[in-house]
């Protein structure tokens, strides 16, 4: 790549994996639907099982998802200590060595914090403070 190839090149999108429990996925929802509106500058990734998957298969599947992302974002609710799938996928981001942030999805009722994110970072859900987050990753 040339030198004016570079100075007019798109800058890369940082792609964030989002882990939740199930019983939250309308926040996911809301979450990528409030970036896709404010045109931000990452994308949002997860493993939704779309398809009954063998457990080792979707494990594979998100493995390799994980590891092709910059950071990962972790919803947390009450919902999330309970979700075996969402504390497998905080498993698999720390021996990836994967930054990994918490983002509480509701003010006052913040839940249990998973071992997983033991001397990780939380935050409140506002937009700054994803977008901090994310410029971390």
């Amino acid at each position: 790549m040339g030198f004016f190839d570079s100075l007019f090149e798109e800058e890369k999108k940082k792609k964030v994996f989002i882990s939740f429990a199930i019983e939250d996925v309308k926040y996911r929802d809301f979450l990528v639907k409030q970036a896709k509106q404010d045109k931000s500058p990452f994308e949002f990734i997860d493993m939704s099982a779309k398809k009954a998957w063998k457990q080792s298969e979707w494990q594979k599947r998100c493995r390799t998802k994980i590891k092709g992302c910059d950071g990962v974002i972790v919803l947390l609710s009450k919902n999330i200590y309970h979700a075996s799938g969402a504390r497998w996928e905080m498993k698999c981001t720390n021996e990836e060595k994967i930054p990994m942030i918490g983002m509480h999805i509701k003010k006052n009722d913040k839940g249990a914090n998973p071992p997983e994110l033991y001397r990780k970072r939380k935050i409140d859900w506002t937009w700054e403070n994803i977008e901090k987050a994310i410029e971390t990753f």
